[in-house]
């Protein structure tokens, strides 16, 4: 039996049962996880406070750290087991500290939902000089999760879940300047090389952390409607990019195939708890199912690139994302 995810050895669907129309509600439906803790990071916006929501009504208790904690008050106003916390992703004391935090309160942590993520942003960087779009993504995730992963551990049966895109596509990820430093800087390659990290990382978590009985998935919750993710996003890239018209309108064929925010957060909920990836973890999964690889008629479409795979690629990412943060990682 296959026991790994390198190379795309298990992206094969499984015939879920689901599809691009099915929500987060459809996935969740049956499900009891009373007793279960979970945290989702950017769980207060969009698909993130659609995957809180969801979470929380099927019984988990769900913690929201948030870089806007008077936002993300407003917008969590009346869910039920929801607990609000201050973090952000780009500054990596912020993180150590909602870590320490959490590890302190002794309780174990079944579901890391590292949902955050930002897209079409001019260039930035944090204080150590990485540029912002890998740090939100990628680097933040990482140092998230290696400082929660002895709580991960005591739950005695966790999922991570690193929300990705469809968005690596449009980018292997950068070894020799990871961080614009001697290229130039263009924002959707920026953000595709977060995101192959985001698959890298989570096929080589899940391969080191199985044997702890910790499951790593990541995953393209689709093109949605009404997020904030476009939020910086100029008319312009967008005409050029064909989805908007000379008037700045959405082109009808582009919004016939926009999900919703329900169906955006689907696959997420699907990889957090559904009982068939029980025994199969490191896949990359879209539409609530498990990924196709990309293939000459998929590119652009839909499934994951084999650069985004590789396990010599995922090994050299590990350690270089620890030399990054600063952040041994120890399993």
């Amino acid at each position: 039996m296959i026991q790994n995810n390198y190379q795309g050895a298990l992206q094969n669907s499984i015939n879920s049962g689901f599809n691009s129309k099915s929500t987060a509600k459809d996935v969740i439906n049956g499900i009891d996880l009373t007793g279960k803790i979970a945290i989702v990071t950017g769980g207060h916006t969009g698909i993130g406070l659609e995957t809180t929501k969801t979470l929380a009504s099927a019984g988990a208790i769900v913690i929201v750290p948030a870089r806007d904690t008077q936002k993300a008050k407003k917008n969590l106003q009346g869910i039920a087991n929801v607990e609000l916390e201050s973090m952000d992703l780009m500054d990596p004391e912020s993180i150590d500290a909602f870590a320490e935090k959490f590890l302190t309160s002794g309780r174990p942590l079944h579901l890391l939902i590292n949902n955050a993520g930002i897209m079409w942003v001019p260039l930035r960087r944090d204080i150590r000089g990485c540029e912002s779009q890998l740090v939100t993504n990628y680097l933040g995730q990482f140092q998230l999760t290696a400082k929660l992963w002895s709580a991960l551990k005591n739950a005695n049966g966790a999922r991570v879940v690193n929300v990705s895109s469809l968005g690596h596509q449009m980018a292997p990820f950068n070894f020799d300047d990871p961080n614009f430093l001697q290229r130039k800087y263009e924002t959707l390659q920026a953000y595709g090389q977060s995101k192959t990290a985001s698959n890298l990382f989570s096929i080589e978590l899940d391969n080191r952390g199985k044997e702890f009985n910790v499951r790593t998935y990541s995953l393209h919750p689709g093109s949605i409607g009404g997020t904030e993710l476009a939020r910086e996003a100029s008319i312009e890239m967008f005409q050029k990019m064909g989805f908007l018209d000379a008037d700045g309108n959405i082109l009808p064929e582009i919004a016939a195939n926009l999900k919703t925010i329900p169906q955006g957060a689907a696959t997420t909920v699907w990889c957090a708890t559904s009982p068939k990836l029980e025994n199969i973890g490191g896949v990359y999964c879209e539409d609530a199912d498990i990924a196709p690889l990309v293939n000459n008629e998929s590119i652009g479409i839909s499934g994951v690139e084999l650069y985004s795979l590789d396990k010599l690629n995922a090994k050299k990412l590990w350690n270089l994302s620890e030399e990054m943060t600063g952040v041994v990682f120890q399993i």
